[in-house]
């Protein structure tokens, strides 16, 4: 049975609830947008866009003086210059034969008048007689790239038996080739070293303006005993954003870029435009490992942007704690 209130006494008052207590967001150290960081998230995009174009460009210019290299080295020409009282007829078909009885070889053609007449179209224009102008006739000779014949021996069976051939192994090309790919890609490493070290000077100014703005956040910090692993963090994570975010919109602009290239290019097949920008830069075509490539510079970029502020951060950390170290600096600081 409940209890009756006794006479005299007061019921007893109920207590106020108290309001129920709201958990204010914890706001980070570091401006989330802000004029610096919009602007150095279009430095970084501009720099992934150059540094993964270059990259792009690199890989085209290797693929493509590997494929030239690699229809180079699978054919030697024989030449046969025209003397009097030579049958050229015969002297083909003798050459021809002659450089199939060598191992490493595999396949062997004439070239016909007709072809010539192609080849030389372009300077001299339609209409030729082969026979009546003093015009090289060639075969070419396809070999085996992993296993070539004996190059100085068959120019001396040749020279022997023929003595108006020659014969063209294009090593000169090939050595130029290489030379040349070789050139190309020290460029492209040399610009991709250029850009990241413009990128990674840039976020140090930039993580010092920032520091600069919120240098008396970062004292009151670190003196109520904050770590300075814990500023760093926050303006890690600041940065890492504003890297990801830019070096995103760069490298998709650059894939965007040579998808675009490769469309016009297919589209566009057999036309002068298309037919010199393939003749100077080859196929605007990455494929899967170009595109990799991209990715992993994007991943590049924001891990080295957030690495820089980092490290950044720590040694202004370390100069604060310097300062207050030495009283001289610290009165002098003050006085200012």
């Amino acid at each position: 049975m409940s209890k009756l209130p006794q006479k005299g006494v007061p019921p007893r008052a109920q207590k106020p609830k108290r309001p129920e207590m709201k958990v204010r967001p914890q706001g980070s150290i570091v401006p989330a947008a802000n004029v610096q960081g919009t602007a150095l998230m279009a430095v970084i995009a501009i720099m992934s866009f150059l540094a993964c174009l270059t990259l792009g460009g690199v890989s085209m210019v290797r693929a493509t003086a590997a494929s030239w290299q690699s229809q180079i080295s699978r054919e030697i020409t024989i030449q046969i210059r025209p003397v009097d009282g030579l049958n050229m007829d015969a002297a083909l078909i003798e050459a021809r034969d002659l450089a199939l009885t060598f191992p490493g070889t595999r396949d062997s053609k004439i070239v016909d008048r007709e072809a010539t007449a192609r080849l030389l179209e372009p300077w001299l224009g339609a209409g030729l007689d082969i026979d009546e102008l003093p015009v090289p006739r060639l075969v070419i000779v396809t070999i085996d790239e992993n296993s070539p014949p004996d190059f100085a021996k068959m120019r001396e069976v040749l020279k022997e038996k023929i003595p108006q051939a020659s014969l063209d192994d294009h090593r000169t090309w090939v050595d130029r080739l290489v030379s040349m790919a070789r050139t190309t890609v020290a460029i492209g490493t040399g610009i991709l070293i250029l850009v990241f070290s413009t990128m990674v000077l840039t976020v140090v100014f930039a993580t010092r303006g920032a520091l600069a703005g919120n240098r008396h956040i970062v004292e009151v910090l670190h003196f109520v005993g904050a770590e300075a692993s814990f500023v760093a963090n926050e303006f890690q994570k600041h940065f890492l954003k504003i890297s990801l975010k830019g070096s995103l919109i760069g490298s998709f602009l650059a894939a965007l870029f040579f998808f675009l290239a490769s469309w016009w290019q297919s589209q566009s097949l057999a036309t002068p435009q298309s037919d010199q920008a393939t003749a100077l830069f080859g196929q605007f075509t990455l494929g899967i490992g170009g595109y990799v490539g991209i990715v992993l510079t994007l991943l590049l970029i924001a891990a080295l942007t957030t690495f820089t502020a980092r490290l950044t951060v720590m040694r202004t950390i370390d100069e604060i704690d310097l300062i207050r170290s030495d009283p001289a600096r610290s009165d002098g600081l003050i006085s200012q």
